[in-house]
C-alpha cells in the first residue's frame, strides 16, 4: 500500500508563525510545477498564480487598510493593523486565481474547485518540501478593490492566499473527524 502519511500529517501552519527563508527559486518551481497537476475537466486551465514575496506582502497590506477604511469607515484601528499585518510574516504568498470561462460547457464551480485544488497542492508540496503554509482567505479575497489592485480581469476571483515560509513554532494539531460521522452508502 503507498504512504498515506504526507496526506494524514498535513498541518496548516499559521501565516504569523512562518518566516524567512522561504522557498529557494529551484523549490518554487519544482512546487508550482506540481501545484498546477490537478483535475480539469474541459482542459481550461481556469486559474493562475500571482507570487506576493517579501516587502511587496507589506506594501499589500498597507494597500489593503487603506481599501478597508474606505469600505468601512468605522473599522477599528486594531482590525486595520491587523490588515497592514496580513501579508507580513511568510517569506511568499501564493496568490491562486479562478480564470472563469463564463458560459462554457465546464460550470464555474467546477472551473472553481480545479483552482482550489491547486491551492491544496501548494500546501501539500510546501510541507513535502519542508516548509510550512496556510491557505487564507478572509475578506481581501472577496473585496474588487482588492482584486483591481492585484491587477485581476473581471473574469478572475481570488480562490486563497497560500502562505508559505519556515517554520517559527510548530502549529498544534487539532481534532480531525472521525470518519464514520461522515460517511454513508448509498444503496438505491
Amino acid at each position: 500500500m503507498s504512504d498515506l502519511r504526507p496526506i494524514n500529517e498535513r498541518l496548516s501552519v499559521p501565516s504569523r508563525q512562518l518566516t524567512g527563508p522561504g522557498p529557494d527559486e529551484t523549490q518554487l518551481q519544482a512546487l508550482l510545477t506540481a501545484a498546477i497537476r490537478v483535475p480539469d475537466h474541459g482542459r481550461l486551465n481556469p486559474f493562475r498564480l500571482l507570487l506576493i514575496r517579501g516587502e511587496r506582502g507589506r506594501l499589500l497590506g498597507e494597500q489593503l487598510a487603506q481599501i478597508h477604511a474606505r469600505i468601512e469607515p468605522d473599522v477599528s484601528a486594531g482590525v486595520l493593523a491587523k490588515d497592514r499585518e496580513r501579508f507580513g510574516a511568510a517569506p511568499l504568498v501564493v496568490t491562486v486565481v479562478a480564470r472563469l470561462t463564463r458560459g462554457h460547457k465546464v460550470p464555474e464551480a467546477e472551473q472553481r474547485l480545479t483552482a482550489g485544488c491547486v491551492a491544496y497542492n501548494l500546501l501539500l508540496g510546501a510541507q513535502a518540501l519542508g516548509f510550512g503554509a496556510q491557505w487564507l482567505t478572509g475578506w481581501p479575497a472577496y473585496a474588487r478593490e482588492v482584486a483591481a489592485v492585484l491587477g485581476l480581469a473581471e473574469n478572475e476571483e481570488i480562490v486563497g492566499f497560500v502562505h508559505i515560509g519556515s517554520v517559527r513554532m510548530p502549529a498544534m494539531e487539532h481534532a480531525r473527524p472521525v470518519l464514520a460521522d461522515l460517511l454513508s452508502e448509498w444503496n438505491g
